[in-house]
């Protein structure tokens, strides 16, 4: 079954070897995707603001795959402070919500970024 690789704005892709998203018949993949800014373009503040980003980012990649947002069907969320977790609740119900996805929020220590603040994984099943 043939690979499609999505590549998006992120420098670290180039870097570490790995694609923002992969489809693999019907299922895409996307990797752990963070706030990064358009190129020139500077990091949003704020957990909510943030997470909106990496929805906008991640429906990127679906969409460029043939997907859309009503497809996915996991998303992984990891954040580094547990009292930005409403915010990013309810910023993960807008991107998301129609879905209504299976879905995990941990925290973490650190993520790669000292800005960053919230990171997301998403799957999706393309109908």
């Amino acid at each position: 079954m043939p690979r499609r690789h999505h590549h998006g704005v992120s420098p670290y892709e180039g870097a570490y070897g790995f694609s923002r998203a992969v489809r693999v018949g019907d299922l895409i993949h996307v990797a752990g995707t963070a706030p990064v800014p358009e190129p020139g373009g500077e990091l949003v503040d704020g957990a909510y603001l943030q997470m909106l980003r990496c929805g906008e980012i991640a429906s990127q990649a679906i969409r460029a795959l043939g997907g859309s947002m009503p497809d996915v069907v996991r998303t992984r969320m990891f954040i580094t402070d547990p009292n930005d977790a409403d915010e990013v609740g309810r910023a993960h119900k807008e991107i998301f919500g129609e879905s209504l996805p299976a879905a995990t929020m941990v925290v973490v220590a650190a993520l790669l970024d000292p800005g960053w603040v919230v990171e997301i994984e998403v799957e999706a099943v393309v109908r």
